[in-house]
């Protein structure tokens, strides 16, 4: 008899905190490691968000059990904070708390996939959700896109990839790993494709703050009204507020599938802690002066890394267009002698190059795009720069 159950057995382990863990683990071993895996913001926590947990915390009504899908008050926060951001306009009881981001794509994939559903998962894309798909019972039908195409899936893929067992696509912009943004038209064609063969959208909005340049974000339901009741919006506090150990994240949905996704959460996690809900209150009412300091940051940091990256001979980069990643091909640095070693693959490579270069970041595969790379530049300008200056003097 199986110690483990097929389906979690299946399940991969992240790549991406696999490699920040191993960074980590030979930094606290004595090791010089510039680590580029990790996909969190590098500022603090703003302080009035900090204080309002401080509070929270003395406060016994935070020591008792909460409504399962979050506190009234935090729901309609979240609400109205949609609405100022995006122009989505929903209410309170249309919004799910969740225990972050991740939790809000495995619940989302739990109340709409069957056995044998099929979700479109445009390559590359974050490494949680063919794993969220395929432990819901779904199927994920992966689409590649290109540096070619900016990273960016059309209609024409998606209706080639169309079957009668296709129940939901994945949307996401700003992108993580590519740091591609959709233009407006690109958003609405897919919205409206969608909205034609009657098929869910999830779109994941996490980076909805952090665009540079011309690029901006736009919601899809927002853009395509009629399609608000076949699509999930997920969201959280991670990326925005510099919170991604807080844990709080939300699912927006259709009455129907937050009702029932709340009946799922009561018995999978009871409440989200009460304390990061009332930071994240905190958060989600305040105003956006932090998150338009740490985009400046980010982009500022993004265009150096792109220059830098480019500068390696083979190496061939995006330039960011939202988020906090650069996604260059390595293609170009695969079977190269480098002091006596080579790689044929980009998981081999990152190895190498941690090995040589004591330089960590994500290979490719752990997206579904072999070939390419993500760098985090979610750090402090001096350590991404003497970084990726490790990587041009081992690929000199």
């Amino acid at each position: 008899m199986d110690r483990i159950s097929k389906r979690i057995g299946a399940i991969a382990e992240s790549q991406t905190l696999a490699v920040d863990a191993k960074a980590k683990a030979l930094k606290a071993a004595g090791e010089d490691i510039i680590g580029f895996g990790a996909g969190e913001p590098d500022f603090p926590t703003p302080d009035h968000i900090v204080e309002a947990a401080v509070n929270a915390a003395r406060d016994p009504k935070n020591h008792r059990y909460s409504p399962a899908g979050g506190l009234p008050e935090l729901k309609d926060a979240i609400a109205v904070k949609t609405k100022r951001d995006s122009g989505y306009d929903v209410t309170g009881s249309q919004v799910l708390v969740t225990n972050g981001g991740k939790h809000a794509v495995f619940t989302a994939m739990a109340v709409l996939c069957n056995e044998g559903d099929e979700v479109i998962c445009p390559a590359p894309y974050w490494t949680t959700y063919p794993e969220a798909i395929a432990l819901a019972g779904g199927v994920p039908v992966v689409i590649s896109t290109s540096e070619e195409t900016s990273f960016r899936v059309t209609v024409e893929q998606l209706e080639a990839a169309r079957t009668p067992r296709t129940k939901a696509i994945l949307f996401v912009s700003p992108d993580n790993p590519t740091g591609a943004v959709y233009t407006t038209d690109e958003i609405e064609a897919i919205g409206y494709w969608a909205l034609r063969h009657g098929i869910w959208v999830i779109t994941d909005e996490i980076y909805e703050h952090l665009t540079y340049g011309p690029h901006t974000f736009a919601s899809m339901p927002v853009l395509v009204p009629d399609l608000a009741d076949q699509t999930l919006v997920l969201n959280g506090v991670a990326k925005t507020y510099a919170m991604t150990g807080w844990r709080v994240g939300w699912m927006i949905g259709p009455n129907d599938v937050i009702k029932a996704s709340t009946n799922f959460q009561s018995h999978v996690t009871s409440n989200v802690c009460n304390v990061a809900q009332r930071a994240a209150l905190a958060a989600v009412s305040g105003d956006l002066t932090a998150v338009a300091m740490m985009r400046t940051a980010f982009e500022r940091r993004g265009r150096k890394m792109h220059e830098m990256l480019s500068a390696i001979p083979g190496v061939s980069c995006l330039e960011p267009q939202g988020a906090f990643y650069c996604f260059p091909s390595f293609q170009g640095l695969l079977n190269r002698d480098v002091g006596g070693h080579s790689a044929t693959t980009t998981m081999e490579l990152a190895d190498l190059i941690l090995s040589e270069a004591k330089v960590a970041l994500v290979p490719g595969e752990a997206f579904g795009a072999p070939g390419y790379v993500r760098l985090s530049f979610a750090m402090a300008d001096a350590e991404m720069e003497e970084g990726v200056a490790r990587l041009q003097t081992m690929f000199a």
